[in-house]
């Protein structure tokens, strides 16, 4: 996080001693041995229980008369990024008048957070901690400085260390989310947070542009837009807002590139030849190899975590549906079998699992399944809406996908078992083609 310092130090504590909590003491001390005897929340069990916490009003430690109101929007933005990320159950701050000395067991709270800030001339300052209500122990403390501008960083920071802290598995408050958005008769692509707060347009084509595409460290984005006449692959550095570069502007489509995991070359769709087909090109746009040829139409590629493989989509067998290639031997087979359509396969970034559209009874419902298992699909969506474009969170537990209701469409997140439906954030016109990255 740019010009954003955090301080992290650990607290020793004696078993059954009471802990006195001083928002401003500058070093946090921790036992190795409660990181040892530590259980995760399973947060992958259908049945697990939410967490319990409570984000109190933040509290001003430097001028004492300026407006309190400032501390509760700073928790509110907090216990906001600690709900979405769909295990956490936040207690209403209204049920403790939103104090940091209410009584949290009568509250039934797990855990709180107990934050205090101070507002420079330009910068803004934050002591941030955790404590486990039944332990009685400050199980986690940070410290964060930067300007006022970069709260929201700071905060999801903080909750997505918080998260490891208690599932063994980092949050994704950080992330952020590219999309396409359509108004005004013109498709331009978008980035947001995870709570639609802070938003930059990257495209302004004023055409049609589509499938944007995050580059594995997040740094990039590629896309494909029509505003020169014909379909021209773009990719463009998110560091700055001025340059924007061609990476293949061949005849025909040039569409839908699936990174690579080490982010050096990229899997898209050519029809170079006449047909779609799946090739590789490296960073620079030159041609590496050709990996389907005249089978069809090849399309919406995407890598296997370690780069072995690919799932991709093909009619080769009349309708589309999905096929795995193992990228040395380059042999394929067709996974999926149910459903008269089945497209746009994600693999997910931690395990061997494909999040798809399936074309279910008239109805786009969303599936997933493991490419090297037997085992029938999981469905995941159930309501009669059209749900397309999954992709699975930086972290593979959740997954986000644009669901269309009337003619509006809207970008949506669920957990994998089909709990915790949302729509992420609400914009003028329609939104689709999400994609996800840290």
């Amino acid at each position: 996080m740019k010009n954003v310092t955090e301080n992290t130090s650990k607290y020793i504590f004696l078993k059954g001693l009471l802990i006195t909590f001083i928002l401003f003491m500058g070093v946090i001390y921790q036992p190795s041995q409660v990181y040892a005897e530590r259980i995760y929340l399973d947060i992958t069990a259908p049945e697990a229980r939410k967490i319990k916490i409570a984000v109190p009003s933040f509290v001003n430690k430097g001028d004492v008369g300026q407006k309190q109101s400032f501390g509760r929007n700073l928790a509110d933005t907090l216990a906001e990024a600690f709900k979405f990320q769909g295990v956490i159950s936040i207690i209403p701050s209204q049920s403790y008048q939103g104090s940091q000395t209410a009584n949290w067991q009568n509250l039934d709270a797990d855990y709180v957070v107990l934050g205090g800030y101070i507002v420079g001339e330009n910068s803004l300052k934050f002591e941030i901690r955790l404590l486990d209500v039944s332990g009685n122990e400050v199980i986690l403390g940070k410290s964060y400085k930067g300007s006022t501008k970069q709260k929201d960083q700071m905060l999801f920071k903080f909750c997505d260390i918080a998260m490891k802290e208690l599932t063994g598995i980092e949050g994704i408050a950080s992330s952020r989310i590219a999309f396409v958005s359509y108004e005004h008769n013109s498709k331009d692509i978008f980035i947001t947070d995870i709570l639609g707060g802070k938003i930059r347009q990257v495209t302004r084509h004023n055409n049609l542009t589509v499938s944007p595409r995050f580059t594995p460290d997040g740094n990039f984005l590629s896309y494909s837009s029509y505003h020169s006449g014909s379909q021209i692959l773009y990719i463009t550095d998110l560091r700055q807002s001025k340059i924007t570069k061609v990476l293949s502007g061949r005849k025909g489509m040039n569409l839908a590139p699936a990174w690579a995991p080490d982010g050096k070359s990229c899997i898209l769709t050519l029809s170079i030849n006449g047909s779609p087909d799946l090739y590789r090109i490296d960073r620079q746009g030159n041609m590496m190899e050709q990996l389907t040829q005249k089978s069809g139409i090849n399309v919406s590629p995407t890598f296997s975590n370690d780069g072995k493989y690919i799932a991709f989509v093909s009619d080769r067998s009349g309708n589309p549906q999905i096929y795995l290639m193992d990228l040395k031997t380059k042999n394929q087979k067709r996974l999926t079998f149910d459903g008269s359509e089945n497209a746009e396969p994600n693999w997910s970034p931690v395990e061997n699992k494909i999040v798809y559209s399936s074309l279910r009874d008239g109805v786009y419902q969303i599936y997933t399944l493991n490419p090297f298992s037997h085992d029938p699909a999981q469905q995941v969506t159930k309501d009669p809406s059209r749900h397309e474009s999954p992709v699975w969170s930086p972290n593979g537990k959740q997954i986000m996908f644009s669901k269309r209701n009337g003619k509006r469409q809207q970008i949506y997140a669920i957990m994998p078992n089909g709990t915790y439906q949302r729509p992420v954030f609400s914009f003028p016109g329609s939104q689709s083609s999400p994609r996800w990255a840290k």
